[in-house]
């Protein structure tokens, strides 16, 4: 094995699904299904195979990976048993996680110093060349600008300088997990609305450490689905005028989304679709529900209403029902894949042909998903040209 992945979140549903998924995969119990880079376009792209990923993390919380499997088999997402069969992978990886940070610490430094040594070890140790960093962790806030997030010089002066107790934090935990990544020489994925590594000063840093990084907020429901109508009533010259979601979910993002501030995040990055690809706002917007009783489920109510030819008013509505974590680990794998290949291809900085993949791609403005699906092909391809 020479790539990691290692997971922010990782005792969470998403990554103990991406950690199941991938012994089940080698094990030959279940296909990958669900992962873009099995598709014929990538065939020939030097991605690593899945057998040459190793899983390890951190996190603040949770039990052990075994019992958090179990638990997602009473929620309907394991399929029944593999639990057992794969208990040694689960058992070997959840002594790869590291406790982590909620980002309160006054001394911020020293955790950046934490994290990084964290990851080389983990580097180090499994004599792995690429480690990839994906932050599957709960969505933050929204962050109040900063003068020290403007350069690297001015953060790394920042950081040397005391913080006030109680103060308001200099990086949310997902920046501070950004800048470990990139000091230890690693990819980082942010497949959260979080901040994460959209800084200026950290996108200064990822270029002086020669790592690529992408993101964010992983797309794997609701608004996959309206990034191929959306395009379908903007070819079709029918103008919409109201498009309204209803998201009703349980388990831990329907706690987290209960707060105001991440809330926003979430249906910042969810909204951006629609008035992206018809080029007008719309009247609506995302109402986001915790259903507790749903548990690791959701499901997405979307209310569309139209004008046609004479002004003609007409609607269409869609339900999407689905599990989320068997939903996003498989585009876990494949970031973990794609961005593994373009470091050994030497690219660094935003990777912004990765859009396929998230609600609010970084650097990019291209929704449309069929676009966004040539674009990663394109992409992909030139990491087999580099080879």
């Amino acid at each position: 094995m020479n790539t990691g992945l290692w997971m922010i979140g990782a005792r969470g549903s998403v990554a103990t699904t991406v950690i199941a998924g991938l012994a089940a995969v080698r094990r030959g119990r279940h296909d990958p299904v669900g992962c873009v880079t099995t598709l014929e376009p990538f065939r020939g792209v030097p991605l690593p195979d899945f057998d040459e990923l190793l899983c390890g993390g951190h996190d603040i919380a949770g039990p052990d990976l075994v019992k958090r499997a179990e638990e997602l088999v009473a929620d309907g997402v394991l399929p029944a048993g593999l639990p057992s069969l794969i208990a040694d992978d689960l058992e070997a990886a959840n002594a790869r996680i590291r406790p982590g940070t909620d980002g309160t610490s006054d001394d911020p430094a020293s955790v950046i110093r934490g994290l990084t040594a964290d990851l080389v070890e983990f580097r180090e140790r499994n004599h792995l060349d690429t480690v990839v960093v994906v932050n599957l962790s709960s969505t933050e806030p929204p962050v109040s600008p900063h003068p020290a997030h403007a350069s690297l010089a001015a953060l790394r002066q920042a950081l040397r300088e005391p913080s006030v107790p109680g103060g308001d934090a200099l990086l949310p935990a997902s920046s501070l997990y950004a800048y470990a990544a990139f000091e230890a020489g690693c990819a980082y994925v942010d497949f959260t609305p979080s901040t994460g590594a959209r800084l200026p000063a950290l996108t200064e840093l990822a270029r002086l450490r020669a790592v690529p990084f992408t993101g964010s907020d992983g797309k794997t429901g609701e608004t996959l689905v309206k990034s191929v109508l959306a395009p379908m009533f903007a070819r079709r010259a029918l103008r919409v005028r109201s498009w309204s979601g209803t998201n009703l979910l349980g388990g831990g993002d329907g706690a987290t989304l209960e707060a105001p501030g991440p809330v926003n995040s979430k249906a910042a990055s969810k909204a951006l679709v629609v008035q992206s690809t018809l080029g007008h706002s719309v009247d609506g917007g995302v109402h986001i529900h915790n259903v507790p009783a749903l548990g690791e489920w959701k499901t997405a109510w979307d209310h569309i209403t139209f004008e046609g030819f004479l002004g003609a008013r007409m609607s269409l509505q869609f339900t999407w029902q689905g599990c989320d974590s068997a939903l996003a680990a498989p585009l876990v794998l494949d970031l973990a894949r794609l961005m593994a290949a373009a470091c050994r291809a030497g690219r660094s900085g935003p990777m912004t042909d990765l859009g396929f993949f998230f609600k609010d791609p970084v650097d990019g403005h291209e929704h449309v998903l069929e676009r966004q699906f040539s674009d990663l092909v394109d992409w992909a391809r030139g990491l087999r040209t580099a080879a």
